[in-house]
């Protein structure tokens, strides 16, 4: 019995899905429920189960965007199982994932101008110039594989600007096809930057009174919790979560003609995996304690790391906040995450000289910056927004946590 395996729906809106990586090859025999595919969509990576036992016939390549609902393998489930077969190896998910199809592109020796044979010769076709103008390359350095000589889509695809005449060295390139994340992503940056009135503002936070307080009880918080550990994160969610009660308009967005307004906050926590940037959602934030937050991270970005996020983990949110401190970013202006109206853009701690009291005092400082839809946002929320994150940050004491901080962080 020939079984054909079809391209399950991940989710509500996804119509179309990417074999990233096949973890079989054509004719193994594979058992029921092994995984033998991840396919990307434009949310997440998922695992694709054998539906039956049996010998495999694969029915698409690794890179093609199929339909959801279409065949992608068959399994001869009557095929009896090879004797001697060793059983399938674990997949590690460390090392296991999307194999990019890398093409090397050797340095080419600068075109030498050639008398055309006939009238289509050097010639581009509209959509092959198109391709060229975005590339700006010339049409007359190409040598086109059409009929006599014309310029194909496929010869303005394959085209490679010239990088000057080479004086030694190595100067390969690489041609990696983007995965369909990367590729959903970059399209909604784009959409972000074209369809918002995107206006950053910026303000400052002295860091000491939140460092006093981690350098006092992240040990005891540790302990008692299980390995979770008191980082920055639940200090600014919790920050976040006041001041978008504060100011509810920062904590909405615009359909069409209407503001939807929400009353609860699920905050969108921007993450680097290993197949690019990802954002999954804190449910419910203004509701969770600093253990319960920090928990909630925790398991989202493991699950980032080891590529087992899911539409759902990063369906909705009201809100994002994304830390390039991490990587050393002093200061930035965080892109909207459409359809939301405001990202909040954490940076790394520098200790700087400020004035306090009318004194200089050094103090780890770090750059805050909020980006905002002005079509839904006026300037005086979103200032007065940004202004009760610092506020509450610089007194987390009286305005996270009751002035009981062994309360707040249930030691």
């Amino acid at each position: 019995m020939i079984l054909e395996m079809k391209v399950p729906s991940p989710g509500e809106s996804i119509k179309e899905v990417e074999i990233a990586t096949w973890l079989v090859k054509d004719g193994d025999y594979v058992e029921k429920d092994q995984a033998i595919a991840e396919v990307d969509s434009d949310k997440a990576t998922l695992e694709l189960p054998a539906e039956a036992s049996g010998i495999i016939t694969l029915k698409a390549e690794e890179g093609d965007a199929v339909a959801v609902g279409a065949v992608v393998c068959l399994i001869d489930t009557s095929a009896a199982k090879p004797s001697g077969d060793a059983p399938a190896a674990a997949v590690d998910p460390e090392t296991s994932g999307p194999k990019a199809v890398v093409e090397t592109v050797a340095p080419k020796a600068a075109p030498v101008a050639q008398t055309p044979s006939s009238a289509a010769e050097g010639h581009a076709s509209p959509a092959a110039r198109k391709i060229l103008d975005e590339k700006n390359i010339a049409p007359t350095t190409i040598s086109g594989t059409g009929k006599g000589g014309r310029i194909t889509k496929e010869d303005a695809v394959n085209a490679v600007p010239s990088m000057g005449t080479p004086t030694g060295g190595s100067r390969g390139t690489e041609r990696t096809k983007l995965s369909m994340l990367r590729r959903k992503v970059a399209e909604r940056l784009v959409a972000a930057k074209n369809e918002t009135a995107m206006l950053t503002t910026f303000n400052e936070v002295n860091m000491t009174p939140i460092n006093l307080i981690r350098n006092e009880y992240k040990d005891a918080f540790k302990a008692k919790h299980g390995g979770v550990g008191l980082g920055y994160m639940s200090f600014f969610t919790k920050a976040v979560t006041r001041a978008l009660q504060l100011y509810p308009d920062v904590n909405s967005m615009m359909d069409g003609d209407y503001k939807v307004a929400y009353d609860f906050c699920d905050i969108s926590i921007a993450v680097s995996g290993p197949k690019g940037l990802m954002v999954p959602v804190v449910r419910n934030a203004e509701n969770l304690t600093f253990r319960g937050v920090e928990a909630e991270i925790k398991r989202l970005a493991l699950r980032a790391r080891d590529g087992q996020i899911t539409v759902d983990d990063m369906t909705g949110g009201t809100f994002t906040i994304t830390n390039g401190g991490v990587f050393g970013s002093m200061l930035s202006t965080p892109i909207i995450n459409p359809p939301q109206s405001g990202i909040l853009g954490m940076h790394n701690i520098i200790e700087r000289p400020i004035a306090v009291n009318g004194k200089v005092e050094i103090h780890p400082m770090m750059y805050v910056a909020l980006s905002y839809d002005h079509r839904i946002i006026d300037g005086r929320e979103s200032v007065g927004f940004l202004v009760a994150v610092k506020e509450a940050l610089e007194n987390p004491m009286e305005l996270l946590m009751d002035n009981n901080p062994k309360k707040a962080l249930e030691l």
